[in-house]
């Protein structure tokens, strides 16, 4: 399955520098692994906001939101919102992949 996701994240202030710039890198090294393993497709910042948009694969709900919720951010993610996808008739991309 596919998701959409939007994923905001509010850093408290006494959060100490070194440790938040430790919990970034930790971030990106595990979204680095998701991609190898298929499940972390496209991801966006939203500009002006310590937010992001991305295209999530998993084989349900559930297991997305056991990679979601282990990810090292997430104890300051503030909001979530998952939009389960479905292929659409239109999608130039499943056209391309059809005319085989």
């Amino acid at each position: 399955m596919e998701f959409l996701v939007n994923i905001k994240i509010q850093w408290p202030q006494s959060l100490a520098a070194a440790e938040k710039a430790h919990i970034i890198a930790a971030e990106r090294a595990r979204a680095a692994e998701l991609a190898a393993s298929g499940h972390l497709v496209r991801i966006w910042r939203v500009p002006c906001q310590t937010a992001n948009w991305g295209i999530w694969k998993a084989g349900d709900a559930t297991e997305l939101h056991d990679i979601i919720s282990g990810l090292p951010a997430h104890p300051w993610m503030t909001d979530i919102d998952v939009i389960a996808l479905a292929r659409h008739p239109s999608d130039p991309v499943s056209a391309q992949g059809s005319e085989t």
